[in-house]
């Protein structure tokens, strides 16, 4: 395996083990007093501010991006934001670990968006998705439950967007550092979910209600997102999407631990066909990247030519 492909696994994995913390501390945010747009809204500005200061305080190259570089990102920013939108909606609907099963549908969406940029997935490939798919379904197998359409419509359509913004940012990640584009993607993010919570809601929780949920994750956004798009930027968006389906088990774990929810046999069984899908990228070729390639629906994303020292030695 070499060292660019273990680097953007590590990476990957890392990004998953934050996201997985994300529903449960969203979640917590919620039960104990704020609302779905307050969760979103706090937790993406906060996010986005303090990149923005470490990146201009301490890494000053890091605030260079090419204009239409800036436009990806812009654009994933607001998709994602969006998705964002409906993610922590349908999380006030639904329990934390069902929602992340839903959600962990997006890595087959991935592989849709990616043929439609003429980046077709291997055979491999192909088959980890096809096993995680049957595993969601297995992990969303609620018996003598209710299922709350409107929450898991929500969560599905999150999905939908969040993976529409990885290729996007897959094409950015070609030419700029993911540290840039994890800073300009989160500013994007806030530039939808904050007004949408100063038009839409509003509301703002007690005094006494206690904000460590909201502040864990902040720290989770913030260094997921590094890690998302480092992992993006050397294994690609599908290999990095299926790896973050690690993200699940964790949601699962910490799910069980701090909120006492619990699985049935069948979706324990969904989450080992998860793990096997996850051990199977060990297996998976590494193939040169197609971000700058002329065809696909994102082929306009192409920088004009950057200095070749641009960014300096943290490349």
């Amino acid at each position: 395996m070499h060292k660019k492909q273990t680097a953007g696994i590590l990476a990957a994995f890392s990004s998953a083990v934050f996201l997985g913390l994300a529903p449960v501390f969203g979640k917590m945010a919620i039960t104990l007093g704020f609302t779905p747009f307050a969760v979103v809204a706090l937790r993406t500005g906060f996010a986005a501010g303090i990149l923005l200061l470490a990146v201009s305080l301490f890494y000053r190259q890091y605030l260079y991006i090419f204009p239409i570089g800036l436009i990806g990102c812009a654009l994933a920013g607001m998709i994602n934001g969006f998705g964002s939108l409906l993610y922590y909606l349908a999380l006030g609907r639904l329990d934390a670990s069902i929602g992340q099963l839903l959600y962990s549908l997006y890595p087959f969406f991935v592989a849709l968006w990616l043929i439609l940029d003429h980046q077709p997935p291997s055979r491999l490939t192909l088959f980890r998705v096809g096993l995680a798919t049957i595993a969601v379904i297995l992990l969303t197998s609620i018996p003598d439950g209710t299922v709350d359409v409107t929450g898991v419509l929500m969560m599905i359509g999150s999905s939908v967007l969040y993976a529409m913004h990885l290729p996007i940012n897959q094409r950015v990640l070609f030419e700029v550092p993911a540290p840039t584009v994890a800073l300009y993607t989160l500013l994007a993010m806030s530039a939808v979910v904050v007004p949408a919570y100063l038009i839409f809601d509003r509301a703002w929780p007690s005094a006494n209600v206690p904000w460590q949920p909201v502040a864990g994750l902040t720290f989770v956004t913030v260094f997921s997102r590094i890690a998302l798009f480092l992992g993006v930027k050397k294994i690609g968006g599908m290999q990095t999407a299926l790896l973050g389906l690690a993200e699940l088990l964790i949601a699962i774990l910490f799910s069980h631990i701090w909120l006492g929810e619990s699985l049935t046999l069948l979706q324990w069984l969904g989450a080992l066909g998860l793990s096997f899908s996850l051990i199977l990228v060990m297996f998976e070729r590494q193939t040169a990247p197609l971000h700058s390639g002329k065809t696909g629906w994102l082929s306009w994303i192409r920088a004009p030519g950057l200095p070749k020292d641009i960014f300096g030695p943290y490349e």
